[in-house]
């Protein structure tokens, strides 16, 4: 399972951003709950539809769950039509992805 958090810097132990679409970053960790991949959103400054973008782009890249501390309702209905899971969340991502099964 691959899961990624939205983060406000590229360390495994960053704190959870509240931005789903706008995180500056999202924190790949893989089976073995290590960090696999650091993404720079490229969606976390500009127009509309970052939210959609964000969930096409951690869908093409084979992301199971996605954790942000809150997620718009245009992101929810992306992330649903891509059958992908979400939680919201607050803490530190490191810590987080240690208490998922």
């Amino acid at each position: 399972m691959k899961i990624a958090i939205a983060t406000i810097d590229k360390k495994e132990n960053s704190k959870i951003t509240d931005k789903g679409g706008r995180a500056p970053y999202y924190l790949v960790f893989g089976e073995n709950k290590e960090l696999v991949e650091e993404i720079k959103n490229p969606f976390a400054i500009g127009g509309g539809g970052a939210g959609i973008a964000v969930a096409k782009m951690l869908a093409d890249k084979g992301i199971d769950v996605i954790i942000a501390g809150s997620f718009g309702p245009n992101m929810k209905e992306a992330l649903k039509d891509r059958n992908l899971k979400f939680e919201e969340k607050k803490g530190n991502a490191k810590e987080i992805v240690e208490e998922m099964v």
